[in-house]
């Protein structure tokens, strides 16, 4: 127990669920505090103090939290050998290479204790070497720095390294010589939610002005930066007087135009603007203003622009513009009536594009004409990414994975299409007894939802298999299956795994995304709930063996669903999720949700959002499903508050029969864990929840 504590523990429930073992939660003091809105609507907050998680008392409260949770979830772990598992089957130690310029890239662990390092070569013929180790950036060694992101300057001489400290999603950057790995003088900082591009001796990125890690992330502004000088003398690039207006950007392959995207979450608008060096006085002017639908600008090809139009139509279109003539515009590859377009990757003479037709991903490669000159699709339950390489490269990388195995790294020949494979995990385990199945729930409102399982081959369709149902349903993301050495050891001890392609995704399309967003959230839960009920119907499991489980947005998702129908589920398990719906616009990038949830400055809005928010509708008489509520202490994206907050609610009710544990990062972010090790061991605490409380007898 905690020795400086500023108040003491006491035993407040007994949990039958905890094999009738006593869970001294922290006592969590009340302390009311009331808001109105829009003059009618009174809510009463009593744990809003835990918003302040900077102060010691917040502090010495989340640590009595996993004083609580650790030990016990740690007991289940060694129990149920969670931890020993899914180490055996984490065995990827690498990312998969990239090509930039004239060198091969990958990120990888050379310490299970450390964060992965960068590497390179310049050919697949040799040894890669080693670039930079974050592990050695900073003399305090508490302290977790993470590559995120880098950029290959267009001569390959440089390498711009975007990194964060502790998971935080404030970054900094600095610029490493390829010639000799070492680093230049460059170093900025104040760096958020931005890429890196290129142009000449130097490179865009954007900033925001910094304040403390609860504020609003507001004022965003780009600039250049030229190697070898200092922040504060790079140029802006452009600013806007409304300070909620945010940019995207990027500069196309052969450095010509420059792209900036400006999106107004608020109004529903985007504009592009382009600025062509070739120009005879190069300027930056409009493209295309007051879109109400996403264009992404891709790349140019003789001096026009290859776009991909994702929301134009349902299934997204690849276009060329012409910057003398915007709006005119001609479409370049067939739509395919079954497929969502998921990327676009524009080479010298040809495109690829990556689509997902009936959960298996397709890879299609047309001329600029837009013909077709090849198809390659790939198996069920699989998703193929990463497509690196230089414009004009004969040969193209790519990765294909699964729920069940690592990257299978594919060389790609663009002239013949033959393919190879250049890289992959020798694996320690046998995925022939196991399969992944494609069946479909019907909704609530009679439309169907896709869900991928796996499982053991011969299930047994008995009703007591223990079983995850996972999610994620919102800003329109299409979830493609990714390796997951937890989800191996679930299945290989005989539990099934389902995710559901639940509405507010972009699994089925624009429209799919737009019938689960803003005033139609609701139905992404409705989805959820009716996936987990055809499982049951089904005879794959039982209320009393199901689990369900989703991080951010996804989080949301199992939280709400349990909140409305908690004799559904067993245990629930929300990571890193919005759960406070009415306050979350208050703290750091909250307010970039907007159109995806409304906004409770608005009073319909404000209405909907309390309806449905996770924090708000517990009720005092209910015991909900046993819950592990995870965060991360560092996470500036979804604040932890939303899990102090939803944790003390739910803990401190006489009603609450089943455990409620709270379990926090230390020293990490919105991805959470950022180690080898301690990456395991979150998974391992997680499984080892989940195991035990669906086995119980």
């Amino acid at each position: 127990m905690l020795k400086n504590l500023t108040y003491s523990l006491c035993i407040i429930l007994s949990i039958s669920a905890a094999h009738s073992q006593t869970i001294p939660y922290p006592v969590t003091e009340k302390a009311p505090v009331k808001d109105t809105y829009f003059n009618k609507f009174a809510v009463t907050d009593d744990y809003q103090w835990l918003e302040n998680f900077n102060s010691p008392k917040v502090n010495n409260w989340v640590n009595a939290q996993n004083e609580i949770a650790l030990p016990l979830l740690n007991k289940w772990q060694t129990k149920h050998n969670t931890f020993l598992l899914i180490d055996k089957y984490s065995f990827a130690r690498f990312d998969h290479p990239k090509k930039h310029g004239k060198y091969y890239f990958t990120m990888a662990y050379n310490s299970t204790h450390g964060t992965p390092a960068l590497y390179y070569k310049e050919s697949f013929q040799v040894e890669p070497r080693l670039l930079v180790d974050p592990n050695v950036m900073d003399t305090d060694t508490r302290n977790k720095i993470t590559i995120r992101n880098y950029a290959v300057s267009k001569n390959s001489e440089y390498l711009a390294l975007q990194f964060n400290l502790n998971g935080s999603d404030w970054t900094e950057i600095k610029v490493v010589s390829l010639k000799n790995g070492a680093f230049k003088k460059d170093h900025l900082k104040g760096i958020k939610f931005s890429n890196i591009a290129w142009k000449n001796d130097g490179f865009f990125y954007s900033s925001f002005p910094q304040a403390d890690n609860l504020s609003q992330t507001l004022g965003q502004k780009i600039y250049y930066h030229k190697i070898g000088t200092e922040q504060k003398d790079d140029q802006l690039i452009f600013e806007r007087n409304n300070p909620k207006l945010n940019f995207r950007f990027n500069v196309t392959s052969d450095e010509r135009f420059l792209i900036i995207k400006e999106i107004n979450e608020e109004g529903g608008k985007i504009n592009i603007f382009y600025l062509d060096y070739e120009a005879e006085q190069p300027a930056l002017k409009p493209l295309l203003t007051n879109l109400r639908y996403g264009v992404q600008i891709l790349d140019s090809h003789e001096g026009k622009l290859i776009a991909l139009a994702a929301q134009k139509d349902k299934d997204g279109s690849i276009l060329e513009i012409d910057p003398a003539n915007p709006l005119k515009w001609r479409s370049i590859a067939p739509k395919f009536s079954k497929a969502v377009l998921e990327d676009v990757i524009p080479l010298k003479d040809k495109i690829i594009a990556t689509y997902q037709a009936n959960q298996r991903p397709l890879v299609s490669v047309f001329n600029y004409k837009g013909d077709i000159l090849y198809n390659l699709e790939l198996p069920l339950g699989t998703s193929v990414d990463g497509f690196s390489g230089n414009a004009d490269d004969e040969e193209f990388l790519f990765h294909l994975t699964s729920y069940l195995f690592p990257p299978l790294v594919y060389s790609f020949n663009v002239n013949t299409y033959k393919l190879k494979v250049t890289d992959q995990t020798r694996v320690n385990y046998t995925i022939d007894d196991l399969e992944v199945k494609q069946i479909e729930a019907p909704a609530k409102d009679g439309v169907n939802i896709p869900m991928l399982l796996v499982h053991k081959k011969g299930l047994a369709l008995n009703g007591n298999n223990p079983t995850i149902l996972s999610a994620y349903g919102g800003f329109g993301a299409l979830e493609t299956p990714s390796f997951d050495p937890a989800i191996v050891y679930f299945v290989k001890q005989g539990g099934v795994f389902a995710f559901a392609n639940i509405r507010g995704g972009g699994d089925l399309g624009v429209e799919w995304a737009i019938k689960g967003r803003g005033r139609n959230k609701q139905t992404s839960f409705n989805d959820f709930i009716s996936s987990a009920e055809h499982l049951i119907n089904a005879g794959y499991t039982s209320s009393s063996k199901l689990a369900a489980t989703g991080a951010s947005n996804g989080g949301l998702v199992v939280a709400a669903a349990a909140i409305q129908r908690p004799a559904l589920f067993k245990a629930v398990v929300p990571v890193v999720a919005p759960l406070d719906m009415i306050r979350f616009e208050k703290f750091t990038a909250g307010r970039f949700w907007a159109d995806e949830y409304g906004t409770a400055s608005d009073s319909s809005e404000f209405r909907r959002l309390y309806k449905y928010s996770p924090y708000h509708n517990i009720q005092e008489e209910v015991n909900y499903p046993a819950m592990l509520i995870m965060t991360s202490d560092n996470d500036d994206r979804v604040v932890p508050l939303h899990s102090y907050k939803f944790a003390a609610r739910l803990q401190n009710r006489p009603a609450q029969k089943n455990p409620i544990l709270l379990r926090t990062e230390k020293k990490a972010g919105h991805q959470g864990a950022n180690t080898m090790y301690s990456g395991v061991n979150e998974k391992a605490n997680m499984y080892a929840f989940i195991w035990e409380l669906l086995n119980q007898k």
